[in-house]
Order: structure tokens, then C-alpha cells, then sequence
């Protein structure tokens, strides 16, 4: 893979650990290592000759002058020759111990320009070097020569950013940023190889964001005429958003991750799959810094950059600023033989060609790409409009033309009262049906079920909702605690963009209010910090609440969500229940529990009660998994006899909304 890696080094704690990082790949891969320091001799050259008027009035004589000058320089070139001679030893013996062939480099002058004209028509083909050198400062987060030469180079980059304490555990997986680019999908295969080379994990992680557009409708709508707003037609404008182009997103990206690991399964290794949603290196940060990765390998440019580009994309730039791991920047290109047959093989009509014009010039790749696979998928050697179509159909709504023609106000919020909304734990995808089965989009089968009344109750435990107008005429409403969370923002430009966001994701989610745990997460992305305000512990007294049937905030779990209840219950028993995983299971339990106490008209819940609710579920989940594994398991899922679970003889639709796998996860809570 690498038959030749180049190494700056200056002694410091990442120089040295790009050293040790170096020589472990040139054990795994028999590379040569080249060693180089650059020293600045003609700098200090440079300076003494600025500072030569300050000499004591014996030494301001031409013949002492020039004596000095030649004392100076020598002293100073055979100084630094040393000091690089120490530098390079050093390496040359690990790498003598390693038994790998080693080659010493020593330049005069601008530590990064000498390095890039060094590596200039050079047959390396890595680079590995410490993001600090020996200047760094307290704040310092990459140094300028790392930074100078990650963005300029035209080979691959290993950017060493971790140095392990002493005794640290090893960490175990390579983080590969994907978007559908050849150069995601080159990073892709360096990743593989290093990780059957180092026998680490891979994980492969894509982002779409479909916020974009809500913040930067939100920011221009004051500053335009009413005539303009009218021409700009803001509510057909988020129709098609929200209705098309962020499901479509969410499913093109989602394909990408499938092909990679289709390419991947060739050579016999597994990967894990990702999709997130959001600013792309926002969000491969934040997971880095949960998942704390081995490496992090990028496409030195991604799919959005334009041709010609040699530079770094702002993606990769980010991330080789705030990566918590080392990060490698790949110049590998690679075609997936799917995309690869699908260009060679079928052929466009020249209707369908002039439709592809009309596709935005930034998301025309994407669009591409999607109909290619389709039609290859579908058997079609010839694009038409009728495969577009097929296409449309296939990444977009069913009702998307349709819908376009409404405004979006009509279409999310009357969803939203006709019945609870399921949304894909795995991607974070809102069904467009209720009672979903399996996500459109990655395929999962595990969902959330949110209620309008779950909102309700929570909304009502943080202070009650006050309604505003957004934008574009939409009605949304925010819980006080929620509005005291975004206020916690002093800087107005950054609380205008996270209230933009919440108010995106809620219209995704097809809600149409914010309680302080939904805007939560995406204020703690912004701010980088645990959100603490002093929140409400009950809206009435206790035993007000009691006697007039309000429900009230019980406790919350580790992760803030809230337990809500009419009935007042023991420590506990709210201890319990707040170990049974969070969303539609939760729910459920706590329906069947409060269904028994008022069988029993019993005022207060405690923990027997409880742990008698949840046996009853266990019992009717195992049988409807035995149902579900029987011969009955053949037909539909939309066939299958829904069973209660409440007690009370409501349709709960268990099976159309749980997956064996969470049922036995809310048994074992």
C-alpha cells in the first residue's frame, strides 16, 4: 500500500509519535522511511545582521564586523546540522532496530516551503506528521507547518493529532467519511486496508443536511419585498424541502453507505453504517468524540467541490482542525463497479438528458448517480423520463408532486394531529404513515412512536406553550423551559441558527411544539456544553395535581427524559420504570402499570405494581414473538392481528411498530 513514508520531525511529543506511528506502517506495509528536519539558518543570518547596531562600540569595525559575521554563521549552520543530526539519529536507529530502510533529509530554510519542494516529484506517497511542533501555545490546534502542508500536498496526509497518555487502552476503529464521492470511496478502501493490516473496525459514516435551507430562508425573509416574497414563494419553497428533497437526501446518502459496503463485502471484512443529519463535519466530530476512534480517513475534496480542485474541501479542513484521533487525508480515487457499469453501460435519451439540465448545478452529481443505480437495479439500459420518474418515486414521497402544490403548513401539522408520528431510531427519519413498518430510508425496524399527547404532558410540566408565527406563516409553539434553554445563548446570530434548527427538526418530525428535551440536543451541538437551567419539578402541588387529575413531572432518566403521570409514585417505583428504554416501550409499560391502578383505585404507584406490569408485558411479548416466528410470520406485516398491551382493549399495533430485538431489549429492562 505505502512503499515509501516521509516523516518531518522536531522532537516534539507529535513529532515523536508520528515517528512511532511511521514505523508501524512501515512493519505492516515494508516501507522505506525518510526522515527530514528543516533548519533556519539563514534566518538567524537574517537577524543578526538586523541586530548588528546594537554590538558594543569595540565590535562596530569593519574587519571585527565581518569576523563576527563568519563566527556567527558558522557557529550557527554547524549548530543546527547538529541538532537535526540528533533529531534524524534518533529515527535512523528505531528504524535500524525495526530492520526498515531509512534515508535522513536536512534543508536550509521555510520549514513547510522546503518540505513541500522536497516531496515535489519525490516517489513518497505518505506523509506523516504531527499537528504541534515545538512553538506550540496553550490554544494552539494545528501548527502552521502541519496546516501548510495537509492543505497543499498532492499525496496522502497522516495527520498526527493523539498522543496517548501512559497505560492509555488502544482504540480499535478507523472512521471513514462518506458522500458518494471517488474519493470517499478511495478513503473507503485505504480504511480497509489498514484495518486488515492493524486488525481494527471500521465504521462508515454519512451526513446529509436538510437544515440548510430552513436558516437561510429564516435569515433573508425580513430583508425582502413583499413583491420579492411573493416571486420567491416561500411556502412552495419549503413544501419542496421538506416533502422532497430532505427525504430524498436522507435516502441517496443512506445508498452511498450500501454501495460502500457492497465494495467492502468483496474483500471479506464488515462495516458498521452510519447516517446522521446536519453540517457534516459537526456531526463527524461529535461522533468522533463519543466513539473515540483509532483514525479518522477523509477524501481530500468531496463531492460538492468543484473540478480542478487540489486544495482541501472545508469538510476535511474542520475536521483536521477539531478531530479528536489522528486523521489521515487520502488521495485515492475509487469508482464503485456499480457506478462504474452504470456510466459505461446505459444510456440517456435526449429528453432525459435535457431534464437533467434543470437539476441544480451543486446536487447534479447526487441526482446522477441516484437514476444510474436505479436503473441498473431495474435492468434498463436506456434512461428515460419514465426511469426519472421511476427515480423521483423511489427517493421522494409518493405524493410529492401533489404536494408541492400545497403549502407545507397544511400537509406537516395535519399529519401530525391525525395520529402519532413514527420515527426511525437509526437514522432519525419521520415515517410518512403511521404505524410504519420498516424505514424507507435505512431499512430499520426499530421506531419511536411520539404522540401529539406525549408533547402535550411534557409541554405542560415546563410551563405551558406559547404559540409564535415562523417565517413562513407556520404555527409552532415553545414550552417556557424550552424557551429559558435557547435563551441560555447570548450571542443573538448563534441563538437565531440553533432556533432555526429546532424548528426544523420539529417540522420533520411533524410536531408542531418544542419542549426543552427536543430543542436540547441540538443547543448542546451548538454551544459544545451541558445545557443547565433550572427547570420545573411540578407544575401544581402535589397534592393539587392529584385531586384534579393533572398529569406532572415525576423524574427524569439519565438522558433528561421525563416520566409524566396523573398518579403520584413511590422512588422506587419511578426508579424502575425509568430503567425500561425510553420512547414507545416506556410508554406503553407505563400505560399498563396506571391501567392497573386504577383497576385497583389505587392513588400511588409503588414499585410491586410496577414490576407486576412488567411481567404482564413480558408474557404478551413472548407470545406475540412466538406469533410472530410462527407460520403466520409469512404474510404481510400490514396482515398481522395487532394485541393489546394497555389492558384496556386499545389497538396498540405492537407489531407493526417493534421489532423482536426491542421487545426483548424492553423485557430486559
Amino acid at each position: 500500500m505505502y512503499k515509501s513514508i516521509y516523516v518531518p520531525v522536531d522532537n516534539s511529543d507529535h513529532s515523536n509519535r508520528a515517528v512511532t506511528c511511521s514505523l508501524a506502517l512501515g512493519k505492516a506495509f515494508s516501507a522505506k522511511l525518510v526522515g527530514c528536519h528543516v533548519y533556519a539558518a539563514q534566518l538567524h543570518d537574517y537577524r543578526f545582521r538586523q541586530m548588528e547596531y546594537t554590538l558594543p562600540e569595540e565590535y562596530i569595525d569593519e574587519v571585527e564586523l565581518e569576523r563576527q559575521r563568519k563566527i556567527h554563521d558558522s557557529l550557527i549552520t554547524m549548530g543546527l546540522k547538529l541538532i537535526s543530526d540528533s533529531y534524524l539519529d534518533g529515527m535512523s536507529r528505531q528504524c535500524g532496530e525495526s530492520g526498515l530502510a531509512f534515508e535522513p533529509r536536512m534543508m536550509d530554510g521555510k520549514h513547510h516551503t522546503e518540505i513541500l519542494k522536497d516531496l515535489a516529484g519525490s516517489p513518497h506517497d505518505l506523509v506523516v506528521i504531527g499537528a504541534l511542533g515545538i512553538g506550540r501555545a496553550k490554544d494552539s490546534v494545528i501548527g502552521s507547518v502541519c496546516e501548510r502542508v495537509a492543505r497543499q500536498s498532492d499525496r496522502d496526509v497522516w495527520v498526527v493529532k493523539h498522543v496517548p497518555e501512559p497505560g492509555e487502552a488502544e482504540r480499535d476503529t478507523i472512521l471513514v467519511g462518506i458522500d458518494g464521492s471517488p474519493q470517499s470511496f478511495g478513503a473507503l478502501m485505504t480504511a480497509i486496508d489498514l484495518a486488515r493490516s492493524f486488525g481494527k473496525k471500521v465504521e462508515a459514516i454519512a451526513v446529509y443536511d436538510p437544515y440548510l435551507h430552513y436558516s437561510v430562508f429564516n435569515g433573508i425573509v425580513n430583508v425582502l419585498t413583499e413583491q420579492a416574497a411573493k416571486v420567491f414563494r416561500f411556502e412552495e419553497q419549503n413544501q419542496l424541502h421538506e416533502e422532497i428533497i430532505d427525504t430524498g437526501l436522507a435516502q441517496i446518502y443512506q445508498s452511498h453507505l450500501e454501495v460502500g459496503e457492497r465494495m467492502v463485502s468483496e474483500t471479506g471484512i464488515e462495516i458498521k453504517k452510519t447516517l446522521l443529519d446536519g453540517k457534516p463535519f459537526q456531526k463527524i466530530i461529535d461522533h468522533a468524540r463519543k466513539t473515540n476512534p483509532w483514525l479518522i480517513v477523509l477524501g481530500r475534496i468531496g463531492v460538492h467541490s468543484p473540478k480542478g480542485e487540489t486544495s482541501l474541501g472545508s469538510n476535511a479542513e474542520n475536521i483536521l482542525r477539531a478531530a479528536p484521533c489522528d486523521v489521515l487525508l487520502s488521495t485515492r480515487l475509487e469508482v464503485p463497479r456499480l457506478d462504474l457499469r452504470a456510466e459505461e453501460t446505459i444510456r440517456w435519451t435526449p429528453e432525459a438528458e435535457a431534464r437533467m439540465t434543470h437539476v441544480p448545478e451543486q446536487v447534479k452529481g447526487i441526482a446522477r448517480t441516484g437514476v444510474l443505480r436505479l436503473a441498473l437495479e431495474k435492468g434498463h439500459s436506456v434512461i428515460t423520463s419514465a426511469v426519472i420518474d421511476e427515480a423521483m418515486d423511489r427517493f421522494m414521497p409518493k405524493s410529492a408532486s401533489a404536494a408541492t402544490k400545497a403549502l407545507a403548513e397544511a400537509v406537516a401539522l395535519e399529519r401530525a394531529k391525525s395520529g402519532p408520528v413514527s420515527m426511525c431510531r437509526s437514522c432519525g427519519v419521520a415515517a410518512t404513515q403511521s404505524g410504519a413498518v420498516k424505514c424507507t430510508v435505512c431499512g430499520s425496524t426499530d421506531f419511536e412512536v411520539i404522540s401529539q399527547e406525549m408533547i402535550e404532558k411534557i409541554a405542560a410540566a415546563e410551563g405551558g406553550l406559547e404559540e409564535e408565527t415562523t417565517y413562513d406563516g407556520r404555527k409552532l409553539r415553545w414550552s417556557e423551559d424550552a424557551r429559558k434553554g435557547l435563551w441560555t445563548m447570548k450571542n443573538a446570530y448563534q441563538r437565531r441558527r440553533v432556533k432555526a434548527r429546532v424548528e426544523k427538526r420539529a417540522r420533520m418530525m411533524k410536531l408542531d411544539a418544542i419542549t426543552l428535551d427536543f430543542a436540547r440536543q441540538v443547543i448542546e451541538e451548538e454551544t459544545g456544553a451541558p445545557l443547565e437551567i433550572q427547570v420545573r419539578t411540578a407544575p401544581l402541588p402535589e397534592s393539587a395535581a392529584a385531586a384534579t387529575g393533572e398529569a406532572r413531572l415525576v423524574g427524569r432518566d439519565d438522558k433528561k427524559n421525563p416520566l409524566i403521570s396523573t398518579f403520584d409514585w413511590t422512588s422506587d417505583a419511578a426508579q424502575r420504570i425509568l430503567r425500561v428504554p425510553a420512547g414507545f416501550m416506556r410508554n406503553q409499560t407505563q400505560e399498563r402499570i396506571e391501567e392497573l391502578a386504577r383497576e385497583r383505585a389505587a392513588s400511588t404507584i409503588d414499585l410491586a405494581l410496577v414490576e407486576e406490569g412488567i411481567e404482564i408485558g413480558k408474557k404478551m411479548m413472548a407470545e406475540m414473538i412466538a406469533t410472530y416466528q410462527g407460520p403466520s410470520s409469512a404474510k404481510p406485516a400490514a396482515a398481522t392481528p395487532r394485541a393489546s398491551v394497555s389492558g384496556n382493549g386499545n389497538d396498540s399495533g405492537y407489531l407493526n411498530e417493534v421489532s423482536p430485538l426491542t421487545a426483548r431489549s424492553a423485557s430486559e429492562g
